[in-house]
């Protein structure tokens, strides 16, 4: 082939069939995939939501046929919580790493308006976890865990009359961010007239509701005729059981009853089979792949809206994420600029209003400073005059006291003359 042909072959969009004169070898390609997949295992993960004692545990036992780690909860939890248990399977020579996350006290709370908060939070805390991972320079999203649900098993309580209003509110919340699997619990306590017919209406309600579930896949000619019969016997009606029964000649799981024995691998008796088979053997890889091309990439293109990434501009030109990151920098950086100079402004207007707010305090000390000299010169003068006045007080009492002295020496003196001379008359008298 020369350059014009290769030219050619890029420009027309239909490939042109060439027969090969030998073995190439690609056909092993499948082969080689298959290794590698075997080699490096699977997860799988499920998300168990329906109220406490419907059965979950029980059903996730009979699914893979093993006894994994479960304790009761009660009726009393103050809120939702999830709890997320992950094992190591091995079937053959494949691998799963399967992470079973429980909802706890679902339903339990008086004030149910909440309740499928909780389980939002938990799907988009495991999206944001794989994002952080992707956007990393170094990544490692070989031997990453990812926690990613990919389905959810929705736990329908069999009233035999309608959906709760709790479970159309979190199946619609949760709808865009997991592949939603409707099953009947307990399935073997109603009739089989009133299941169908309580099927018909669940599925009459999530229509008119608008509640998307999965689907299960028809594009496929492998599997296009078993997956359309199962998409028209949704929801699954299931009954869990890890006890055996003796029926015939085997051993099966099953519960037994006064009246009878319900056989859980009996498709006359219940859906559980159909629900195992299009869960794990039919559809597993196809859940896997719907939960990373449809609910993560809408999570993701939601998520860089929102931090302002855009594959286009105003104009509808394509932009690289070199360009977009540029531009929102410098966005960035105008803004950290503007933010910078509206503190600095308010800084500077604080300390101005500070400036005079303290000059104020100095002039009313100023003020108060003088207002109090003047009282203490006030007092000063009042104190001097009074002082003088007391001198003056004084002077005129040592004055009179002089006089008084003066006085008092005189008239002593007086009395002692006259004494002195009636005493020489007496004298002169006698003799």
């Amino acid at each position: 082939m020369n350059s014009t042909d290769t030219a050619q072959g890029q420009g027309n969009k239909t490939a042109r069939p060439l027969s090969l004169s030998g073995h190439v070898g690609f056909d092993s390609l499948p082969h080689q995939l298959v290794n590698k997949s075997t080699c490096q295992g699977f997860c799988f993960n499920i998300l168990c939501i329906g109220e406490t004692g419907i059965g979950k545990s029980t059903l996730m036992n009979t699914l893979f046929n093993t006894n994994f780690e479960n304790f009761e909860s009660s009726h009393f939890e103050p809120n939702v919580k999830l709890s997320a248990k992950t094992y190591d399977l091995q079937e053959g020579n494949v691998r799963l790493k399967l992470t079973i996350v429980n909802t706890v006290g679902f339903g339990d709370q008086m004030n149910k308006q909440e309740s499928y908060q909780h389980i939002v939070d938990y799907i988009d805390t495991q999206f944001e976890s794989y994002l952080q991972e992707e956007l990393k320079i170094k990544r490692s999203l070989h031997n990453y865990h990812d926690s990613r649900i990919h389905a959810c098993l929705y736990f329908i309580s069999p009233s035999g009359h309608s959906l709760k209003s709790l479970d159309l509110v979190t199946m619609k919340k949760l709808d865009s961010k997991v592949n939603i699997i409707p099953v009947i619990a307990k399935a073997d306590t109603i009739s089989k007239s009133e299941l169908h017919k309580f099927k018909l209406k669940i599925m009459s309600e999530l229509v008119s509701n608008g509640v998307q579930i999965y689907q299960f896949p028809t594009d496929d000619e492998t599997v296009s005729s078993i997956n359309s019969t199962m998409n028209g016997i949704l929801p699954f009606a299931v009954v869990g059981s890890t006890e055996e029964v003796k029926i015939g000649n085997k051993m099966v799981k099953a519960r037994q009853y006064p009246w009878g024995v319900v056989q859980v691998e009996n498709e006359n008796h219940c859906d559980f089979v159909k629900l195992r088979e299009m869960l794990i053997c039919v559809n597993m890889e196809d859940l896997r792949e719907q939960t990373h091309s449809r609910h993560y990439e809408l999570y993701r293109r939601c998520k860089l809206e929102e931090m302002g990434f855009r594959d286009t501009d105003p104009e509808s030109k394509p932009v690289s994420l070199q360009e977009t990151y540029e531009s929102k920098r410098q966005e960035f950086q105008v803004e950290l600029q503007r933010k910078e100079e509206e503190m600095r402004q308010s800084f500077v207007q604080r300390v101005k209003e500070k400036e005079m707010e303290l000059k104020e305090k100095e002039r009313e000390l100023q003020t108060r400073f003088e207002q109090l000299k003047r009282m203490h010169q006030e007092e000063k003068a009042k104190l001097d005059e009074k002082r003088r006045m007391q001198e003056d007080e004084i002077n005129i009492f040592s004055k009179k006291k002089a006089a008084t002295e003066l006085l008092q020496g005189q008239t002593f003196n007086t009395n002692s003359s006259n004494l002195k001379k009636d005493k020489d008359r007496k004298n002169a008298g006698f003799m």
